[in-house]
Protein backbone atom coordinates (compact mmCIF):
# COMPACT_ATOMS: atom_id res chain seq x y z
CA UNK A 1 0.00 0.00 0.00
CA UNK A 2 1.57 3.61 -0.98
CA UNK A 3 2.89 4.85 2.10
CA UNK A 4 2.76 9.16 2.48
CA UNK A 5 5.38 11.39 4.62
CA UNK A 6 3.75 14.00 6.78
CA UNK A 7 4.54 16.86 9.00
CA UNK A 8 1.77 17.92 10.87
CA UNK A 9 0.54 19.65 14.43
CA UNK A 10 -1.20 18.57 17.39
CA UNK A 11 -4.39 20.50 18.85
CA UNK A 12 -2.01 21.40 21.73
CA UNK A 13 0.27 22.62 19.00
CA UNK A 14 3.13 20.53 18.60
CA UNK A 15 4.72 19.87 15.52
CA UNK A 16 5.11 15.97 14.26
CA UNK A 17 6.23 14.30 11.27
CA UNK A 18 6.03 10.56 10.25
CA UNK A 19 5.03 8.29 7.72
CA UNK A 20 1.14 6.90 6.85
CA UNK A 21 0.34 4.08 4.81
CA UNK A 22 -2.99 4.59 2.59
CA UNK A 23 -4.50 4.01 -0.51
CA UNK A 24 -4.63 7.47 -1.65
CA UNK A 25 -3.83 11.15 -0.60
CA UNK A 26 -7.25 11.65 0.38
CA UNK A 27 -7.96 8.40 2.42
CA UNK A 28 -4.10 9.74 4.42
CA UNK A 29 -5.59 13.35 5.24
CA UNK A 30 -8.67 11.69 6.56
CA UNK A 31 -7.21 9.20 8.67
CA UNK A 32 -4.90 12.20 9.85
CA UNK A 33 -7.88 14.47 10.74
CA UNK A 34 -9.42 11.28 12.72
CA UNK A 35 -6.44 11.13 14.91
CA UNK A 36 -6.60 14.98 15.76
CA UNK A 37 -3.48 16.44 13.78
CA UNK A 38 -3.67 18.91 11.96
CA UNK A 39 -1.81 18.39 8.23
CA UNK A 40 1.23 21.06 7.40
CA UNK A 41 2.85 18.61 4.13
CA UNK A 42 2.17 15.23 2.93
CA UNK A 43 4.29 13.79 0.31
CA UNK A 44 4.41 10.07 -1.43
CA UNK A 45 7.52 8.10 0.18
CA UNK A 46 9.00 4.97 -0.56
CA UNK A 47 10.12 4.56 3.09
CA UNK A 48 9.49 1.53 5.11
CA UNK A 49 5.92 1.32 6.66
CA UNK A 50 6.42 2.53 10.39
CA UNK A 51 6.20 5.75 11.74
CA UNK A 52 2.58 6.78 12.93
CA UNK A 53 1.37 9.52 14.65
CA UNK A 54 1.80 8.59 17.77
CA UNK A 55 5.72 7.68 17.64
CA UNK A 56 6.13 10.83 15.62
CA UNK A 57 9.37 12.35 16.34
CA UNK A 58 8.37 16.10 18.46
CA UNK A 59 10.05 18.95 16.17
CA UNK A 60 8.76 21.88 18.62
CA UNK A 61 6.00 23.70 18.94
CA UNK A 62 3.99 27.24 18.10
CA UNK A 63 0.66 27.36 19.76
CA UNK A 64 0.42 31.01 18.23
CA UNK A 65 1.61 29.55 14.41
CA UNK A 66 -0.77 30.35 11.41
CA UNK A 67 -1.32 26.08 11.75
CA UNK A 68 -2.37 25.88 14.91
CA UNK A 69 -5.74 24.37 16.11
CA UNK A 70 -6.77 28.09 17.89
CA UNK A 71 -6.12 31.68 17.62
CA UNK A 72 -4.93 32.67 21.02
CA UNK A 73 -7.04 34.95 22.92
CA UNK A 74 -4.91 38.01 21.92
CA UNK A 75 -5.67 37.34 18.10
CA UNK A 76 -9.63 36.87 18.99
CA UNK A 77 -9.73 40.06 21.11
CA UNK A 78 -7.77 42.18 18.60
CA UNK A 79 -9.29 40.90 15.35
CA UNK A 80 -12.89 41.82 17.26
CA UNK A 81 -12.16 45.28 16.56
CA UNK A 82 -11.66 45.21 12.67
CA UNK A 83 -13.82 46.21 10.28
CA UNK A 84 -16.65 44.34 8.54
CA UNK A 85 -15.42 42.81 5.50
CA UNK A 86 -16.82 43.86 1.85
CA UNK A 87 -19.69 42.54 0.08
CA UNK A 88 -16.75 41.06 -2.05
CA UNK A 89 -14.45 40.41 0.56
CA UNK A 90 -16.85 37.83 2.09
CA UNK A 91 -17.78 36.31 -1.43
CA UNK A 92 -14.44 35.68 -2.19
CA UNK A 93 -13.89 33.81 0.98
CA UNK A 94 -17.43 31.92 0.90
CA UNK A 95 -16.20 31.03 -3.16
CA UNK A 96 -13.15 30.09 -1.74
CA UNK A 97 -14.13 27.76 1.02
CA UNK A 98 -16.67 26.00 -1.62
CA UNK A 99 -14.49 25.32 -4.11
CA UNK A 100 -12.34 23.18 -1.04
CA UNK A 101 -15.04 21.42 -0.09
CA UNK A 102 -15.84 20.85 -3.73
CA UNK A 103 -12.57 19.00 -3.60
CA UNK A 104 -13.55 16.66 -1.62
CA UNK A 105 -11.79 18.17 1.62
CA UNK A 106 -13.14 17.84 5.25
CA UNK A 107 -14.58 20.96 6.58
CA UNK A 108 -11.34 21.18 9.12
CA UNK A 109 -8.68 20.48 6.33
CA UNK A 110 -10.26 23.10 4.12
CA UNK A 111 -10.44 26.14 7.25
CA UNK A 112 -6.93 25.08 7.45
CA UNK A 113 -6.22 25.53 3.48
CA UNK A 114 -7.99 28.68 4.06
CA UNK A 115 -5.84 29.87 6.48
CA UNK A 116 -2.65 30.02 3.97
CA UNK A 117 -5.14 31.79 1.33
CA UNK A 118 -4.99 34.59 0.74
CA UNK A 119 -8.27 36.18 1.32
CA UNK A 120 -8.22 39.97 1.60
CA UNK A 121 -10.46 41.61 4.18
CA UNK A 122 -10.91 38.58 6.31
CA UNK A 123 -7.38 37.77 8.10
CA UNK A 124 -6.29 34.47 8.23
CA UNK A 125 -6.44 34.06 11.92
CA UNK A 126 -10.35 33.86 11.23
CA UNK A 127 -10.36 30.41 9.52
CA UNK A 128 -8.03 29.19 12.52
CA UNK A 129 -10.05 29.94 14.92
CA UNK A 130 -13.18 28.84 12.76
CA UNK A 131 -11.07 25.34 12.53
CA UNK A 132 -10.06 25.35 16.20
CA UNK A 133 -14.29 25.35 17.19
CA UNK A 134 -15.04 22.64 14.98
CA UNK A 135 -12.40 20.52 15.99
CA UNK A 136 -13.57 20.73 19.51
CA UNK A 137 -16.99 19.85 18.65
CA UNK A 138 -18.84 22.84 17.48
CA UNK A 139 -21.00 23.26 14.55
CA UNK A 140 -19.66 25.72 11.83
CA UNK A 141 -22.57 28.35 12.48
CA UNK A 142 -21.81 28.43 16.34
CA UNK A 143 -18.01 28.76 15.44
CA UNK A 144 -18.72 31.96 13.01
CA UNK A 145 -21.58 32.80 15.36
CA UNK A 146 -18.77 33.97 17.71
CA UNK A 147 -17.05 36.51 15.12
CA UNK A 148 -20.35 38.96 14.73
CA UNK A 149 -18.12 41.36 12.94
CA UNK A 150 -17.33 38.95 9.82
CA UNK A 151 -20.51 37.04 9.70
CA UNK A 152 -23.89 37.96 9.42
CA UNK A 153 -27.28 36.23 10.83
CA UNK A 154 -27.77 36.03 7.36
CA UNK A 155 -24.62 34.06 6.22
CA UNK A 156 -24.87 32.26 10.37
CA UNK A 157 -28.60 30.93 9.44
CA UNK A 158 -27.59 29.61 5.69
CA UNK A 159 -24.77 27.88 7.06
CA UNK A 160 -27.07 26.79 9.73
CA UNK A 161 -29.48 25.18 7.23
CA UNK A 162 -27.01 23.64 4.80
CA UNK A 163 -25.55 22.11 7.84
CA UNK A 164 -29.06 20.15 8.59
CA UNK A 165 -29.73 19.32 5.10
CA UNK A 166 -26.08 18.00 4.43
CA UNK A 167 -25.70 20.67 1.39
CA UNK A 168 -22.99 22.72 3.07
CA UNK A 169 -21.22 22.89 -0.15
CA UNK A 170 -23.89 24.35 -2.04
CA UNK A 171 -24.67 26.46 0.29
CA UNK A 172 -21.89 28.16 0.35
CA UNK A 173 -21.89 28.69 -3.72
CA UNK A 174 -25.55 30.17 -3.02
CA UNK A 175 -23.77 32.36 -0.45
CA UNK A 176 -21.32 33.53 -2.55
CA UNK A 177 -23.28 34.09 -5.56
CA UNK A 178 -25.32 36.37 -3.35
CA UNK A 179 -22.91 38.31 -1.82
CA UNK A 180 -21.50 38.83 -5.48
CA UNK A 181 -24.70 40.03 -6.60
CA UNK A 182 -25.05 42.57 -4.14
CA UNK A 183 -21.60 43.72 -4.58
CA UNK A 184 -22.40 43.88 -8.07
CA UNK A 185 -25.21 46.50 -7.31
CA UNK A 186 -23.48 48.65 -4.75
CA UNK A 187 -20.67 49.03 -7.83
CA UNK A 188 -23.22 50.28 -10.14
CA UNK A 189 -24.20 52.52 -7.18
CA UNK A 190 -20.62 54.15 -6.62
CA UNK A 191 -19.78 54.53 -10.83
CA UNK A 192 -23.36 55.98 -10.55
CA UNK A 193 -21.70 59.15 -8.71
CA UNK A 194 -18.65 59.04 -9.54
CA UNK A 195 -18.60 61.36 -12.79
CA UNK A 196 -20.73 64.41 -10.29
CA UNK A 197 -18.46 63.94 -7.62
CA UNK A 198 -15.49 64.94 -10.18
CA UNK A 199 -17.09 67.33 -12.10
CA UNK A 200 -18.82 68.85 -8.26
CA UNK A 201 -15.28 68.98 -6.84
CA UNK A 202 -13.47 70.47 -10.14
CA UNK A 203 -16.06 73.41 -9.80
CA UNK A 204 -15.40 73.70 -6.19
CA UNK A 205 -11.45 73.68 -7.03
CA UNK A 206 -11.67 76.26 -9.74
CA UNK A 207 -13.52 78.71 -7.93
CA UNK A 208 -11.96 78.34 -4.84
CA UNK A 209 -8.36 79.11 -6.45
CA UNK A 210 -10.02 81.98 -8.84
CA UNK A 211 -11.69 84.10 -5.43
CA UNK A 212 -7.92 83.05 -3.35
CA UNK A 213 -5.25 83.49 -6.19
CA UNK A 214 -6.72 85.24 -9.42
CA UNK A 215 -9.50 87.70 -7.07
CA UNK A 216 -7.34 89.45 -5.30
CA UNK A 217 -4.58 90.62 -8.47
CA UNK A 218 -7.68 92.00 -9.80
CA UNK A 219 -9.01 93.71 -6.70
CA UNK A 220 -5.66 95.84 -6.74
CA UNK A 221 -5.44 96.89 -9.97
CA UNK A 222 -9.18 98.04 -9.05
CA UNK A 223 -8.57 99.75 -6.13
CA UNK A 224 -5.50 101.90 -8.37
CA UNK A 225 -7.66 102.70 -10.81
CA UNK A 226 -10.19 104.45 -8.12
CA UNK A 227 -13.30 103.17 -11.11
CA UNK A 228 -16.49 102.92 -9.64
CA UNK A 229 -16.95 99.18 -10.04
CA UNK A 230 -20.13 97.47 -10.83
CA UNK A 231 -22.25 95.96 -8.12
CA UNK A 232 -21.86 92.30 -9.49
CA UNK A 233 -17.60 92.83 -9.24
CA UNK A 234 -17.93 94.63 -5.81
CA UNK A 235 -20.27 91.46 -4.27
CA UNK A 236 -17.56 89.05 -5.41
CA UNK A 237 -14.75 91.11 -3.82
CA UNK A 238 -16.49 91.63 -0.76
CA UNK A 239 -17.40 87.83 -0.25
CA UNK A 240 -13.72 87.38 -1.48
CA UNK A 241 -12.79 89.15 1.55
CA UNK A 242 -14.82 87.92 3.88
CA UNK A 243 -13.82 84.27 2.90
CA UNK A 244 -9.94 85.07 3.45
CA UNK A 245 -11.07 86.84 7.13
CA UNK A 246 -14.13 84.61 8.09
CA UNK A 247 -12.62 81.15 6.44
CA UNK A 248 -12.79 79.26 9.74
CA UNK A 249 -16.58 79.48 9.46
CA UNK A 250 -16.15 77.31 6.65
CA UNK A 251 -14.83 74.27 8.69
CA UNK A 252 -16.71 74.64 12.17
CA UNK A 253 -20.08 75.36 10.28
CA UNK A 254 -19.40 71.72 8.73
CA UNK A 255 -18.11 70.01 11.72
CA UNK A 256 -21.79 71.55 13.75
CA UNK A 257 -23.65 70.08 10.81
CA UNK A 258 -22.34 67.11 10.48
CA UNK A 259 -22.79 66.57 14.42
CA UNK A 260 -26.40 67.85 14.24
CA UNK A 261 -27.30 65.45 11.61
CA UNK A 262 -25.30 62.59 13.71
CA UNK A 263 -27.86 63.29 16.38
CA UNK A 264 -30.99 63.41 14.37
CA UNK A 265 -30.23 60.31 12.50
CA UNK A 266 -29.86 58.67 15.25
CA UNK A 267 -32.90 59.34 16.85
CA UNK A 268 -35.86 56.63 15.70
CA UNK A 269 -37.51 59.32 14.89
CA UNK A 270 -35.32 61.24 12.76
CA UNK A 271 -33.92 58.29 11.20
CA UNK A 272 -37.68 57.09 10.05
CA UNK A 273 -37.93 61.14 8.85
CA UNK A 274 -34.50 60.70 6.71
CA UNK A 275 -35.38 57.20 5.71
CA UNK A 276 -38.99 58.18 4.26
CA UNK A 277 -37.52 61.35 2.52
CA UNK A 278 -34.97 59.38 0.45
CA UNK A 279 -38.03 57.54 -0.58
CA UNK A 280 -40.09 60.53 -1.96
CA UNK A 281 -36.95 62.08 -3.39
CA UNK A 282 -36.89 63.08 -7.00
CA UNK A 283 -35.35 61.10 -9.54
CA UNK A 284 -32.76 59.50 -6.52
CA UNK A 285 -35.66 58.31 -4.70
CA UNK A 286 -36.72 55.79 -7.38
CA UNK A 287 -33.27 54.47 -7.49
CA UNK A 288 -33.58 53.93 -3.65
CA UNK A 289 -36.49 52.28 -4.26
CA UNK A 290 -35.51 49.67 -6.45
CA UNK A 291 -32.72 49.04 -4.93
CA UNK A 292 -33.98 48.15 -1.77
CA UNK A 293 -37.24 45.89 -3.13
CA UNK A 294 -34.09 44.03 -4.65
CA UNK A 295 -32.44 43.74 -1.82
CA UNK A 296 -35.42 42.54 0.48
CA UNK A 297 -36.48 39.99 -2.49
CA UNK A 298 -32.93 38.31 -2.98
CA UNK A 299 -32.22 38.34 0.67
CA UNK A 300 -35.59 36.37 1.61
CA UNK A 301 -35.22 33.98 -1.45
CA UNK A 302 -32.16 33.40 -0.81
CA UNK A 303 -33.00 32.60 3.11
CA UNK A 304 -36.48 30.75 1.74
CA UNK A 305 -34.45 28.71 -0.82
CA UNK A 306 -32.06 26.85 1.37
CA UNK A 307 -34.04 25.95 4.25
CA UNK A 308 -34.32 28.89 6.60
CA UNK A 309 -38.20 29.14 8.72
CA UNK A 310 -39.81 31.84 6.92
CA UNK A 311 -40.27 33.68 10.25
CA UNK A 312 -36.73 33.29 10.94
CA UNK A 313 -36.09 34.47 7.17
CA UNK A 314 -38.30 37.39 7.68
CA UNK A 315 -37.03 38.67 10.90
CA UNK A 316 -33.35 38.37 9.23
CA UNK A 317 -34.06 40.57 6.27
CA UNK A 318 -35.44 42.98 8.23
CA UNK A 319 -32.59 43.40 10.29
CA UNK A 320 -30.51 43.40 6.98
CA UNK A 321 -32.66 46.31 5.58
CA UNK A 322 -30.80 49.87 5.84
CA UNK A 323 -34.23 51.55 5.60
CA UNK A 324 -36.15 51.77 8.69
CA UNK A 325 -40.15 52.35 6.48
CA UNK A 326 -39.34 49.39 4.91
CA UNK A 327 -37.84 47.53 8.50
CA UNK A 328 -41.55 48.15 9.69
CA UNK A 329 -43.65 46.90 6.92
CA UNK A 330 -41.42 44.02 7.15
CA UNK A 331 -41.94 43.29 10.97
CA UNK A 332 -45.41 43.73 10.73
CA UNK A 333 -45.70 41.48 7.82
CA UNK A 334 -43.97 39.08 10.20
CA UNK A 335 -46.21 39.59 13.38
CA UNK A 336 -49.26 38.38 10.61
CA UNK A 337 -47.50 35.78 9.11
CA UNK A 338 -46.88 34.09 12.52
CA UNK A 339 -51.19 34.25 12.79
CA UNK A 340 -51.05 31.90 9.85
CA UNK A 341 -51.81 34.67 7.03
CA UNK A 342 -49.89 34.78 3.52
CA UNK A 343 -46.63 37.01 2.84
CA UNK A 344 -48.58 38.69 0.29
CA UNK A 345 -51.43 39.91 2.06
CA UNK A 346 -49.43 41.87 5.08
CA UNK A 347 -47.01 42.94 2.56
CA UNK A 348 -49.88 44.16 0.21
CA UNK A 349 -51.46 45.90 3.59
CA UNK A 350 -48.59 48.04 4.71
CA UNK A 351 -48.54 50.17 1.41
CA UNK A 352 -44.78 50.20 1.05
CA UNK A 353 -44.50 47.60 -1.38
CA UNK A 354 -45.46 47.90 -5.03
CA UNK A 355 -48.47 45.87 -6.60
CA UNK A 356 -45.84 44.14 -9.06
CA UNK A 357 -43.90 42.41 -6.36
CA UNK A 358 -47.62 41.44 -4.44
CA UNK A 359 -48.91 39.87 -7.22
CA UNK A 360 -45.88 37.87 -8.24
CA UNK A 361 -45.36 36.55 -4.55
CA UNK A 362 -49.03 35.93 -4.55
CA UNK A 363 -48.38 33.40 -7.49
CA UNK A 364 -45.65 31.66 -6.09
CA UNK A 365 -47.97 31.02 -2.69
CA UNK A 366 -49.95 29.72 -4.98
CA UNK A 367 -48.16 27.51 -6.92
CA UNK A 368 -45.93 26.50 -3.98
CA UNK A 369 -42.83 28.46 -4.98
CA UNK A 370 -42.19 31.52 -3.58
CA UNK A 371 -38.44 31.84 -3.19
CA UNK A 372 -39.36 31.18 -7.33
CA UNK A 373 -41.38 34.09 -7.32
CA UNK A 374 -39.00 36.72 -4.54
CA UNK A 375 -36.01 35.65 -7.14
CA UNK A 376 -38.02 36.29 -10.00
CA UNK A 377 -38.67 39.46 -8.35
CA UNK A 378 -35.41 40.56 -7.45
CA UNK A 379 -34.50 40.28 -11.09
CA UNK A 380 -37.10 42.71 -12.00
CA UNK A 381 -36.03 45.29 -10.00
CA UNK A 382 -32.15 45.14 -10.33
CA UNK A 383 -32.72 45.09 -14.13
CA UNK A 384 -34.87 48.24 -13.51
CA UNK A 385 -32.35 49.60 -10.94
CA UNK A 386 -29.25 49.85 -13.60
CA UNK A 387 -31.71 51.14 -16.22
CA UNK A 388 -32.82 54.01 -13.70
CA UNK A 389 -28.99 54.43 -12.78
CA UNK A 390 -28.11 54.97 -16.33
CA UNK A 391 -31.18 57.76 -16.48
CA UNK A 392 -30.29 59.54 -13.21
CA UNK A 393 -26.47 59.71 -14.71
CA UNK A 394 -27.44 61.18 -17.88
CA UNK A 395 -29.91 63.66 -15.87
CA UNK A 396 -26.74 64.40 -13.57
CA UNK A 397 -24.00 64.85 -15.37
CA UNK A 398 -25.50 67.89 -17.70
CA UNK A 399 -26.32 69.36 -14.42
CA UNK A 400 -23.61 69.07 -13.04
CA UNK A 401 -22.26 70.63 -16.28
CA UNK A 402 -24.34 73.90 -16.17
CA UNK A 403 -24.33 74.65 -12.88
CA UNK A 404 -20.12 75.03 -13.40
CA UNK A 405 -20.75 76.60 -16.09
CA UNK A 406 -22.51 78.94 -14.16
CA UNK A 407 -20.72 79.68 -11.17
CA UNK A 408 -17.14 79.61 -13.39
CA UNK A 409 -19.37 82.06 -16.02
CA UNK A 410 -20.74 84.33 -13.32
CA UNK A 411 -17.30 85.03 -11.90
CA UNK A 412 -15.56 86.05 -15.36
CA UNK A 413 -18.86 88.44 -15.91
CA UNK A 414 -18.11 89.79 -13.09
CA UNK A 415 -14.59 90.79 -13.73
CA UNK A 416 -15.15 91.62 -17.78
CA UNK A 417 -17.67 94.11 -16.70
CA UNK A 418 -15.16 95.68 -14.43
CA UNK A 419 -12.56 95.57 -17.17
CA UNK A 420 -14.64 96.92 -19.71
CA UNK A 421 -16.16 99.67 -16.88
CA UNK A 422 -12.23 100.80 -16.77
CA UNK A 423 -11.89 100.47 -20.14
CA UNK A 424 -14.71 102.39 -20.81
CA UNK A 425 -13.84 105.38 -18.02
CA UNK A 426 -10.02 105.29 -19.30
CA UNK A 427 -10.87 106.09 -23.13
CA UNK A 428 -13.35 109.24 -21.71
CA UNK A 429 -10.57 110.66 -20.15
Amino acid sequence: MPQFSFKARKRSGELVQGVLEGPDRSAVLSQMERQGLLPISLEASKGKKGSTPAKARQAGSSPTSPSGSAAPPLFREWFSKKRKPKLQELATYTQQLANLLHSGMPLTVALNSMSHLESKGIPQEISIQLRGDVMEGKALSDAMARLPHIFTDLYINMIRAGEQSGALEEVLHRLAAHFERFAEVRQKFVSALIYPIIVGTVGVGIIALFMTVILPKFTQIFTDMKVPLPASTEALITVSRLSATYWWLAPLVGAVGAILYQRFSSNPSGRRTLDRWKLTMPIIGKVFKLNLFSQFARTLATLLKNGVPVLTALKITENVMPNTILAEAIAKTREDVTDGKTISQPLARSQVFPQLMIDLIKIGEETGDVPGSLQSVAETYEDQLTIALRVMTNLVEPAMIILMAIGVGGLLFSILSAMFQITSSIGNR
